[in-house]
């Protein structure tokens, strides 16, 4: 395997945009008939399978109560924009967008994130715990999987059934774990990849930005194989990387492309966009072995 780049084994697929009420067990099995075999590992976006289960929220008539003003109104804009944000080394271009953080909105989204992931993941200034706003329209905001395990599991034995084929299968979401060598991996949102840390919450972005570590999108759940986590966060950034960013990597890049509002992208803008939530690894003859269903 050292010798052979991740990249050359995998390919992304490109689908329909998936929506919520889509059959996303079929999305799937549409996108990789004819191409998995025995031993590939598929991987495929929280996101997308979060909003076709209808794992959404619509924020608009939220109301926001003191502690989310407070929060979007002074810590995004001032902790993170002038303290947190530069110690982080984010971009000039991001930092701008935090200081002129929303007042309106942003509290409606603080108080969304404080009563579906809570307080400690709100004090982020984005990507609360894997909620996220990009690539929905209006005021939808993604929430992370309930079990994402058995979300994996499920997705697994669908194609075992339907295909005949043994697959791996992998969750990944784009938010970034920060890894200390090959030993180390410390995520600021949920995984239940086995050696992951997620015990620090949004203290590991902090760490990790601060530090310069190491950062890789991260594998959310597995199901099929057992690899190390290493392994496992070479997939999931490679994947991130031949997946692409849709309508772009943030509200704001969104909104920007199609010359709206941070709540103007509609869902027919969105279809018109190249969306490949699938990317299949082709392990079968690099003795990668997977378990039997």
């Amino acid at each position: 395997m050292k010798t052979v780049r991740l990249r050359d084994l995998a390919f992304a697929l490109r689908t329909p945009y998936w929506k919520p009420g889509d059959d996303f067990l079929e999305r799937i099995l549409e996108a990789v008939r004819g191409r998995v075999e025995d031993g590939d590992v598929v991987t495929v976006s929280e996101k997308a399978i979060s909003t076709a289960m209808g794992n959404i929220v619509d924020e608009d008539g939220i109301k926001p109560r003191l502690s989310a003003k407070l929060i979007a109104k002074y810590w995004v804009r001032y902790v993170w924009g002038y303290l947190l944000g530069p110690a982080c080394h984010l971009k000039s271009e991001t930092l701008r967008r935090i200081r002129s953080y929303p007042a309106e909105e942003g509290s409606v989204h603080k108080e969304a994130a404080l009563r579906y992931v809570g307080p400690i993941y709100a004090l982020h200034w984005g990507s609360e715990g894997g909620m996220d706003a990009s690539n929905l329209p209006y005021s939808y905001v993604a929430l992370p999987l309930k079990n994402p395990e058995e979300t994996a599991r499920r997705v697994r034995r669908y194609i075992k059934v339907k295909l005949r084929k043994n697959v791996a299968v992998m969750i990944v979401d784009t938010d970034k774990t920060y890894s200390i060598g090959k030993s180390i991996h410390l995520s600021p949102r949920p995984s239940s990849v086995r050696g992951i840390r997620t015990f620090l919450g949004p203290l590991a972005y902090l760490m990790g930005r601060a530090l310069k570590l190491k950062r890789r999108s991260t594998p959310i759940a597995l199901a099929g194989v057992r690899m190390p986590a290493d392994l496992a966060l070479e997939i999931a950034e490679t994947a991130h990387k031949l997946r692409g960013s849709g309508a772009g990597r943030t509200v704001w890049e969104m909104a920007e492309r199609f010359g709206v509002s941070l709540t103007g992208v509609t869902w027919r803008m969105l279809e018109r966009v190249e969306h490949k939530p699938i990317v299949i690894f082709k392990f079968s003859k690099r003795r990668l072995r997977v378990k039997g269903i």
